[in-house]
């Protein structure tokens, strides 16, 4: 009784023990891809409300509005440092680099989110062999390479750091994001090469549990259905729906909504990152290999029977 009392004491330390009970996520470092995009926005706010010390806000060009994603978050969460960051996703040398100038800046990598994605098109009819290759790389490599590399940096300890909501890595955890949509597990979201490569992106996930055992870090997946990201169907232009990340909302109707969706309406990008913020902290540190869908019961719901 003693033993277990002591490794319960143990267990709860803020020091020994990766995780909060109040799931803050003081001294975290954590690294957010298409953050620039409403979804990424979402969770770098819902990071830094968890007591991120830092969040390298990482986005495809240095021309996206970094600026006002830096300013609205220091306006809610002055004491969490936004770090912009130009980065290739589906870039082998960029992901090291990055992860290099993480670890070479802060000594430690906590949390890792892959929310990148491209629809491509809707029709099998005009769908390639290069254009499925597209889909794979941007839907799947990232949480490939995310897998493959994040892990042992997130293993580096270090002590406490100077600076606001510092706190040591006495041992070695972290947190694997990959946000995709409900299309990796059913079929008839958009088009083939989204639902195939939605699917590889989860088999990444499902396939690094096995890969990080014994590593203390953990992955997971948020299957993301119809969320509104302000998409207009009639101002976009097919090229630019096919580029998107997720299916515009406007795709169905409110009436279709309220038949198909269980809470009748389609999901907000900060009901994404708050899940995403679930993951990364303590709130699931027995949560892993899973794929948490975001989709407001839909993926229940379809189709729907009406008794007679």
């Amino acid at each position: 009784m003693a033993e277990q009392a002591a490794r319960g004491v143990a267990g709860d330390s803020e020091h020994t023990n990766p995780y909060r009970s109040d799931g803050k996520l003081y001294g975290f470092v954590c690294v957010v891809t298409g953050a620039t995009q409403p979804v990424g926005k979402a969770i770098v706010a819902e990071l830094a409300a968890h007591g991120a010390a830092c969040i390298y806000a990482c986005s495809t060009s240095s021309a996206d509005p970094f600026d006002a994603l830096v300013t609205a978050t220091n306006a809610n969460s002055p004491n969490t440092k936004v770090i912009p960051y130009p980065y290739t996703p589906t870039s082998e040398e960029g992901t090291l680099a990055l992860i290099d100038d993480v670890l070479n800046a802060w000594g430690r990598l906590d949390v890792w989110t892959s929310s990148t994605g491209l629809l491509g098109s809707p029709s099998i009819t005009n769908t390639g062999p290069a254009d499925l290759i597209a889909a794979f790389e941007a839907n799947a490599m990232p949480a490939f390479f995310a897998l493959k590399y994040a892990p042992t940096a997130m293993t580096k300890t270090t002590p406490r750091g100077n600076y606001p909501n510092a706190a040591p890595k006495d041992v070695p955890y972290g947190s694997i994001v990959v946000v995709s949509s409900v299309a990796a597990t059913y079929g008839g979201c958009w088009g083939p090469s989204f639902t195939m490569s939605s699917h590889a992106a989860l088999g990444v996930v499902r396939a690094g549990v096995a890969v990080l055992k014994g590593t203390g870090v953990r992955i997971n997946a948020v299957a993301a259905g119809q969320i509104d990201v302000g998409v207009d169907l009639e101002a976009a232009g097919l090229e630019e729906l096919e580029s998107g990340q997720f299916p515009p909302v406007a795709l169905q109707s409110r009436e279709t909504q309220r038949r198909v969706v269980g809470l009748e309406r389609a999901g907000r990008p900060e009901e994404v990152g708050r899940v995403v913020g679930f993951l990364a902290s303590g709130f699931s540190s027995y949560v892993t290999g899973a794929e948490i869908r975001v989709d407001g019961g839909a993926s229940v719901m379809n189709p729907l029977t009406v008794p007679v």
